[in-house]
């Protein structure tokens, strides 16, 4: 896995309130999102077809993304996100805030 650049990945938050937050998600060819924990569950809906790369404390995995294909994860992932692609990788995040 290549190590991620110092680009870090730029999110822009288009609604948040009391029950969901959503945020677009931009990588640069090699951005990353920086080491975090997700304090929501929640779902990421994929704008561009391809891979991302993923750091954590298990270890270094790939995951294949499609357009237009959600995916949904519990809360307390802890992860890193490299975009290990030549052009920009965009995606849509929905955390969902339940009491």
């Amino acid at each position: 896995m290549p190590e991620p650049a110092s680009t870090k990945a730029v999110p822009t938050v288009l609604i948040d309130n009391e029950r969901v937050r959503v945020t677009e998600w931009r990588f640069a060819a090699g951005a990353h999102t920086g080491h975090h924990r997700h304090e929501y569950p929640y779902v990421v809906v994929p704008m561009t077809t391809g891979p991302l790369a993923i750091r954590s404390a298990a270890g270094d995995t790939a995951a294949q993304l499609t357009a237009g294909a959600p995916y949904y994860r519990d809360a307390g992932v802890e992860h890193d996100v490299i975009n290990p692609n030549a052009g920009e990788f965009v995606f849509v995040e929905v955390e969902l805030k339940l009491p």
